[in-house]
This record gives structure tokens, sequence and C-alpha cells, in this order.
């Protein structure tokens, strides 16, 4: 019985194939089968993102009682959820503590142990000392989350899960683009 070879193996024989081989086993090892990354678009966040499912909105206009709009993007995937949430400040002297309230609450909330506060940038961002991100410890749970504005437009995105999943908050965060940035 004669067999056929395609023409492509014939160019990767030997030692180059099973490196090929090798490199595909890996790629798809990567590629958590719960994780579905598509990309979104929140209305009013001027942002666009990927996510690892399809994102619900929702969005809270302005009152006197709470003057600033606010939007949040969610999803539920292997077990953690991905959010992106916006709000609009008055005036650019509320950026810092907006983005300083929006972590401290989320520590208070979920009575977690932060862990160190590193810088974070975001594509299409506008540059601030408090542009930071950090990991949260609480009980069955880990929250990553990293807060930044664009103009005085602040944001937090956050994964909160049963444990870290690097490679995800970092697919997650890393997708993140304001504005017309590339």
């Amino acid at each position: 019985m004669k067999t056929r070879t395609h023409a492509s193996w014939n160019v990767l024989a030997g030692p180059k194939r099973r490196w090929a081989l090798l490199l595909a086993a890996a790629l798809t090892a990567a590629c958590s089968p719960g994780l579905d990354w598509r990309e979104a678009r929140p209305e009013g966040s001027n942002a666009r993102l990927l996510f690892p499912c399809k994102p619900e909105m929702h969005q809270r206009a302005a009152t006197p009682e709470a003057p600033a709009a606010m939007g949040l993007a969610q999803c539920k995937a292997a077990g953690a959820t991905f959010a992106l949430s916006w709000a609009q400040v008055a005036e650019p002297a509320q950026i810092g503590p907006a983005l300083q309230g929006m972590r401290e609450s989320l520590v208070s909330k979920l009575s977690a142990q932060a862990g160190d506060l590193t810088a974070v940038q975001i594509a299409g961002m506008t540059p601030s000392p408090f542009a930071q991100q950090q990991t949260l410890s609480a009980a069955g749970q880990v929250a990553q989350l990293a807060v930044f504005t664009r103009g005085q437009q602040v944001y937090q995105a956050l994964m909160l899960g049963p444990k870290a999943d690097p490679r995800a908050w970092q697919s997650f965060v890393e997708s993140i683009k304001l504005g017309d940035a590339p």
C-alpha cells in the first residue's frame, strides 16, 4: 500500500516537524476552552477590549444623589467574573481620589488582603500616578484589578475568581484600548 505525504510536510521533515508539532500543541494548550475572547465596545465607555464571554452592559444616568453617570460591562467565564466599569468625574482634581476610592471600595467590599500596587499602562490612557493595578485576596476568591483614566473618565478593570489566572488577566488588561488608541 502506497501512502501519500502532503507537500507541506516534506518541508517540515525530521526535527523541524517535531518542533512544529510541539509548538502547535503548546499553543493549543495555552488557549483555555472556557475562554472565548471577543471584542466589545461598551456604549458610553470610549473603550474597546476583549472579554472571554459575551458581556452584559449596564448603565446608570447621573442623578442629584449620584452626580456621575456610570457604566458596567461584565461577564462570567471559567469560574471568574470579568468586568470593566467607568464613570465621568466633574473636575480633573477628582480623578486621583476617584481612582483611589474605586480600589479601596473593592478592598472593603471583599474584606480583602491587598497586595502591592504596581503601575499599569493602558493604550490611550491619560498618564496618572494613580493608574495602578493590584491583586486582592479574600476568603475563597482572588481579585485582580486595575484603575486608570482617560481625560475625566475613570475606569476599573476587574477579574474576580476562586484563584488568580495571570494569563487571563494579562490578556484582559492588555486588550483594553481607550479612545482612538491602536
